[in-house]
This record gives structure tokens, C-alpha cells and sequence, in this order.
């Protein structure tokens, strides 16, 4: 696992969206995992910016979203389907028949295994963006997620519904289940990529990359990832006790070099 430390939120998006903008530039016909939540607004506004700015389509890509509320249609607003069209798919030149969210509705059970195999059939998720809950949950994969589920309904934690509730004009219409890409869908993606912002996130953080690893924290999965990074600002890192050797690996392995004026 790579942990990058940056000194504020604005300059971890930066980092993050060169990352992303950048595998799309080497591998223009890439399988993007998306992400939705407070925190990738405002990467979705930088990819936007540097993907313009650098001359990068998306007209070749895929991409797949982690998760989806049950019992939503794509055209409510809570959705995610809604949110991913209206932070990026609808201002970036991807085609939106490429673009997949988890079925929210119809036979939830015969859909999530359908979205499977579409991310089989597309050759498997080349980066895939995650943030995490205050439950130290990658996608909806609260407490007690096997580290080998795969995309499935689910019952939301207490702490992840209070977290999302305020995020609906009616807090009371928030669903309490939700459709997930399991831990071990996120698992196969081929390079996983997670942003973390905010000292409200301190705790989860240092617990998500230096502590055990345990189904109630589903984050810590990823230490047994052979490509993981993680990108933090200065109050998400504060609790972390390897902050210096983070900062050293960063600063002298090779593959960094041209991000350090990032």
C-alpha cells in the first residue's frame, strides 16, 4: 500500500485526479470504478478541469459505479446514478451507454450478477476510486462484510445511514438497504485508489491502514492488495504513526518522480 500525505484536501484532489486523468491518458480504452460522496465533488470538478486541460477523452472508456440505494430510479435525485451524471458522465465526453450504476430496482438479486459478469465481460476494473465511511466501509460494505462478497443488497449500518441522511431534502425518505460492489468485486480491480479528507476521518484512517485487518472495518482488505494508494491531506493522516516514512517512500520511490509538484 502507497500513502501519500499531502498538506491540505485541494492539493490530495489534485494528486488524486492526476491519477485517474493519467490512466486514462496511458490506457485511453480504460474500465473506470467510480465513487460518489462529499469527497469526489470536488475530484470530479479537478478530473474535469486537468482532463480538459491536457487534451484526455473518455470516449473510449467504461465505467462502473460502486453502489446504488435500493428502491431508487436513476432519475430521482438522491440516486447515484443522478449524482455521477450530474458531478461528471454528463460533462466529460464518455458515453453514457458505457457507464454503469448498480440496479437499485427490479430483481436486485438477478441484476447484481449480471453487473458481475458486465465487469468481467469488460476486461475487469483497471482503477477504481473509493473513499471511506466513518464505519471504515469501502462502498456499502459495512460491518461484518465478508472480504469475499461480491455486488449484493444490503442492510446499511446505523452510523452510515445517520452520515448520509443529511444529504436528502427529506432525511426520513433515505433508504435503509443498498445495493454494493462486495469487497472482493473491489478486491479484483486491478489498482484501487482512495482519497480521505477531513480530521473527522483521522481515526478511521489510521485504523484502516495500520491496524488489523477485520470485516468490521472492510477498508482493510486492501492491505492485501498488491496496488493500493491512498491519498490523504494533513488532518485525515494526523493519527497516523508511519507519517514520516510515508512522506520518505514518496519522496524516493521512482515511480512518484513526476508527481511531486503535483
Amino acid at each position: 500500500m502507497d500513502v501519500i500525505i499531502r498538506k491540505d484536501a485541494a492539493s490530495a484532489v489534485k494528486l488524486a485526479a492526476k491519477i485517474m486523468v493519467d490512466q486514462v491518458k496511458s490506457k485511453p480504452e480504460s474500465v473506470l470504478g467510480l465513487a460518489t460522496g462529499r469527497t469526489m465533488e470536488a475530484l470530479y470538478a479537478e478530473m474535469i478541469v486537468q482532463a480538459d486541460a491536457e487534451g484526455v477523452s473518455f470516449a473510449n472508456c467504461k465505467s462502473f459505479n460502486l453502489d446504488e440505494y435500493a428502491g431508487l430510479a436513476g432519475d430521482n435525485v438522491n440516486s447515484y446514478r443522478y449524482y455521477m451524471n450530474h458531478h461528471l458522465l454528463t460533462k466529460i465526453d464518455i458515453d453514457l451507454a458505457n457507464t454503469e450504476v448498480p440496479p437499485g430496482i427490479g430483481n436486485i438479486p438477478e441484476e447484481c450478477a449480471k453487473y458481475e459478469q458486465k465487469i468481467v465481460d469488460a476486461g475487469g476494473i483497471d482503477i477504481q476510486l473509493l473513499g471511506i465511511g466513518r464505519t471504515g466501509h469501502i462502498a456499502f460494505n459495512d460491518p461484518f462484510s465478508s472480504f469475499a462478497s461480491r455486488t449484493r443488497e444490503v442492510v446499511l449500518a446505523e452510523g452510515t445511514i445517520e452520515q448520509n441522511r443529511p444529504l436528502f431534502d427529506n432525511p426520513e425518505e433515505m433508504p435503509y438497504t443498498a445495493v454494493t460492489m462486495g469487497v472482493g468485486t473491489i478486491m479484483d480491480a486491478k489498482k484501487n485508489l482512495m482519497l480521505i479528507t477531513g480530521e473527522e476521518k483521522a481515526e478511521i484512517a489510521a485504523k484502516f491502514i495500520e491496524g488489523p485487518m477485520t470485516h468490521m472495518i472492510s477498508a482493510t482488505a486492501l492491505q492485501m492488495h498488491e496496488d493500493c494508494v491512498v491519498i490523504l491531506d494533513e488532518a485525515a493522516a494526523s493519527k497516523i504513526q508511519e507519517q514520516k516514512y510515508c512522506d520518505f517512500v514518496f519522496k524516493n520511490d521512482p515511480k512518484w518522480a513526476d508527481y511531486q509538484n503535483i
